[in-house]
């Protein structure tokens, strides 16, 4: 593999970002509750305990355990089945289009954020940390990591949040 090949296909790695191409979230009908919702919002803490367990985490696109490498949708995944015993699907879009639709604004620690990274929106997302902070595994860098959501490139891309918890 030449050098230009192989800077092509770092650079398509690089702007997958997660997983499976994403789709449109829907949301529920108003009145009804989302499709997935965890029982009680006692476990909001142990969410961002684990995701902070998760830094320096390495990224792989794909990936859905610390071991192997996480990648965005991956590392939520996993830390929501090790702490609720549920499972969500390994796709940014499709777990926005099953979590409750929250304001910005009412974004609290263990919500969830979603960014459009590739030109599609849900294409990447995080764990909301508090203090306008997410943790996330992004393919650039290589490693599970905090942001700021004011961050210019992740204030111009964001696309929602989401909780994991009913209303």
């Amino acid at each position: 593999m030449n050098r230009r090949d192989f800077v092509v296909s770092g650079i398509a790695l690089a702007l997958a970002a997660c997983s499976t191409t994403p789709t449109p979230p829907t949301s529920p009908a108003p009145g009804r509750a989302p499709a997935f919702a965890l029982d009680s919002p006692d476990v909001a803490n142990e969410i961002v305990l684990y995701a902070l367990g998760l830094i320096d985490t390495g990224y792989k696109f794909g990936g859905n355990n610390p071991e192997a490498g996480l990648d965005c949708s991956g590392m939520v995944a996993y830390i929501v089945e090790r702490v609720s015993g549920r499972r969500l699907p390994h796709n940014a879009a499709q777990i926005a289009s099953i979590t409750r639709s929250i304001d910005r604004q009412a974004v609290q620690p263990a919500d969830l954020v979603f960014f459009n990274t590739t030109g599609q929106p849900f294409s990447h997302m995080g764990i909301f940390l508090g203090n306008g902070r997410f943790v996330h595994a992004p393919s650039s860098r290589g490693k599970v990591r905090i942001e700021n959501m004011d961050n210019r490139y992740f204030a111009t891309r964001y696309t929602a949040a989401r909780s994991l918890f009913s209303a």
